[in-house]
């Protein structure tokens, strides 16, 4: 199946699920100071972009190097996202990510890398999307990193605006969010394992 930039985008944007980050954001961000929140989501906003554009240009080949197939990606990623699932169904929002996070946000741990631009954004999934792109239509390399750059930008919009939305929605809202996203992603997580064992044992 052949993609143009515009098809291209919308499966990133798809694939990225900003509006699924949402609530795991808004958790993480809690024991950020509200005047490093902006700052935070752009910096980690860029970090996915440069990881995901990473893999574009060079995932196949480091797979090579490493021995590794998408297979292994695959089930690795779920498992990741399987455990990271765990912890929002039974742990507060409060203290998912940051156990010490100071009073009222004010000088809390900052989340660097992990866990939103790796695994939320450049997750497993967005991973092998970019790498399969590029693989299959690598003369239009330029449109493939274009349509990432855009569905990244959407991403970062939607994360600026998670403070307005939260305060539109209420903390109840948000914690039955969070509670039916740890199911989803618990979900996905599984299917991403199915799929990399299914794929592996059925590979000629």
């Amino acid at each position: 199946m052949s993609h143009t930039i515009t098809s291209a985008f919308i499966l990133l944007l798809l694939v990225l699920d900003p509006f699924g980050t949402l609530p795991i954001f808004i958790s993480v961000m809690r024991g950020v100071a509200p005047q490093r929140r902006v700052w935070v989501a752009l910096r980690e906003a860029c970090m996915a972009f440069g990881v995901l554009l990473a893999f574009m240009l060079g995932g196949r080949t480091f797979l090579e190097l490493m021995r590794l197939s998408e297979r292994s990606l695959e089930v690795a990623g779920g498992v990741i996202l399987l455990l990271l699932s765990i912890r929002i169904i039974f742990a507060s929002g409060r203290r998912l990510f940051d156990e010490e996070a100071a009073p009222s946000g004010e000088s809390g741990h900052e989340p660097f890398l992990f866990p939103i631009a790796v695994p939320l954004l450049a997750g497993p999934s967005a991973m092998a999307t970019v790498l399969l792109l590029a693989s299959r239509q690598p003369a239009q390399l330029v449109e493939w990193i274009a349509a990432l750059a855009a569905a990244v930008g959407v991403c970062a919009v939607v994360l600026l605006a998670s403070q307005p939305l939260h305060r539109w929605l209420g903390e109840s809202v948000v914690t039955a969010i969070e509670k039916l996203m740890g199911l989803v992603l618990c979900a996905i997580a599984v299917e991403m394992i199915l799929a990399g064992i299914k794929h592996y044992f059925s590979a000629p």
